[in-house]
Order: structure tokens, then C-alpha cells, then sequence
């Protein structure tokens, strides 16, 4: 009888979790560079005497897909889609670099270069920071040129471009960062202005994902009651012999 409701318990719980996961991809299928998180489940064995034939449902997080979002062309300036497997870099409320995709940029009274949500853009040398009264503009290769209404136009920064051998680790902040340390600029890395990358969760694979868990976890629960109502069973015929 344990093992029926152990395996309905650890279905049902391990459904909860996906349904989560899936509700969370959908729910940031407008976010600007959202990256989908994935979810799997493994099989360990319970050790132990008499528990060969246990095993715990447990929750394996694979991190993300990185599969790149459609490209939606805005005409803003300071709108940029990275290209690519490559993320900016940006400096987290924590104080350590962190990297996004998401590229909706702005600078604010102080001049410095931001991205929309608050974060400090990092460039080769640190934050980026436009002369007052200057109009800035970004080159492919992440440099931020800064024109004044008289004189020639130049260069305040480069936007630090990096691009991961590994997966990147996401942070409660939504921020990804390396496990190893900062990642090191890579001058090969290129971006689009005028343009944002959208997010690359399929809305209707989530959906039918959603309903998947649904209905296992409905299967998940009537394991359970069919456990109730065996023993509900049991208990009775034994009290009758």
C-alpha cells in the first residue's frame, strides 16, 4: 500500500513543480529577451535496508534555452538585440557583473547607461557614462558614440559583449552570472540597434505543456484516492473477520 501513495505523493509534488516552471515561461512570453527555463525529473534510489525498491522523484534544472528570440525592429537607438550566443554585461544590484539580453538601454540624469529595468551597463572599462546635452548612438560592435549639437562626434565606451563556453547560472534577480568568475569581452560579438530580441518561449507548446501537467497530476491524485479507498477497504474487512 506505501508504495502506491509514495508514487502518487512524489508524481503529484514533482507536477506541481513542472506547472511552476510552465506558468512562469508563460507568464514572461512578452519579456524582452526572456530566456525559457527548462525542467526535467530524475529517478533516485532511496538507500537504506528494505528501500531497494524506493526510489525519490527529483527535480533536475537544466538551466535554460538558449535558443535565440524573433528580432522586432523598433527604430530606437538605444534598442539593441544581441547577436548570437553572446549576452551584456551588466552590474547587478549585488555589485557583481551579471549578463541579459535584454537590450531596451536608456540613460539617465547622471548620464550613465542603463538598461530600462535599472541596471548599469558595463563597458571594457566599467560603466558608461555620455557627456550632457550629446545624443548617443551604438555601433555593431557595442561602441557608444555620444554627438553634441556642435563638434565631432565620439566615443564614450564599448559595451562589454561576452559570449559563454557554458551555460550561464540565473539568479533570483533574473540576471544570469558565471559560475567561474567574470567573463572576459569578446570582440568578435555583435548586436543590432534599433532592435529588441523577444522572448523564446513558444506560447502554445507551453500551454499544451500546461495541460499535460494537468492532467498528470489529476492522475497523480486519483492514485491517491484509490489508495484511501483501498485501505478505507482493508480495514473494513479485517474488522468484520
Amino acid at each position: 500500500m506505501d508504495r502506491l501513495i509514495y508514487l502518487g505523493m512524489g508524481g503529484a509534488k514533482m507536477d506541481m513543480q513542472r506547472q511552476e516552471v510552465l506558468a512562469n515561461n508563460l507568464a514572461n512570453v512578452s519579456t524582452t529577451g526572456f530566456r525559457a527555463e527548462l525542467h526535467a525529473i530524475r529517478a533516485v534510489p532511496v538507500r537504506g535496508d528494505g528501500s531497494s525498491t524506493r526510489v525519490y522523484a527529483l527535480e533536475t534544472t537544466l538551466g535554460y534555452d538558449d535558443t535565440a528570440g524573433p528580432i522586432n525592429f523598433t527604430g530606437r537607438p538605444l534598442d539593441v538585440a544581441v547577436a548570437g550566443k553572446a549576452w551584456l554585461s551588466v552590474q547587478g544590484l549585488d555589485g557583481t557583473e551579471a549578463y541579459t539580453r535584454f537590450g531596451a538601454l536608456t540613460v539617465d540624469t547622471e548620464g550613465t547607461l542603463k538598461t530600462q529595468n535599472g541596471y548599469t551597463v558595463l563597458g571594457d572599462g566599467g560603466p558608461i557614462t555620455l557627456p550632457p546635452n550629446t545624443v548617443p548612438s551604438i555601433a555593431a560592435d557595442g561602441t557608444v558614440v555620444a554627438k553634441g549639437a556642435t563638434g565631432p562626434a565620439q566615443a564614450v565606451g564599448r559595451i562589454k559583449l561576452v559570449t559563454p563556453e557554458n551555460k550561464l547560472q540565473r539568479g533570483e534577480d533574473g540576471l544570469f552570472r558565471n559560475p567561474d568568475g567574470d567573463l572576459p569581452l569578446d570582440p568578435t560579438a555583435r548586436l543590432q540597434d534599433g532592435a529588441l530580441e523577444g522572448s523564446n518561449v513558444n506560447p502554445i507548446e507551453t500551454m499544451v505543456a500546461m495541460i499535460s501537467a494537468s492532467r498528470q497530476y489529476e492522475t497523480q491524485m486519483r492514485l491517491l484516492k484509490s489508495a484511501e479507498e483501498n485501505e478505507q477497504t482493508s480495514t473494513k474487512l479485517l474488522s468484520n473477520s
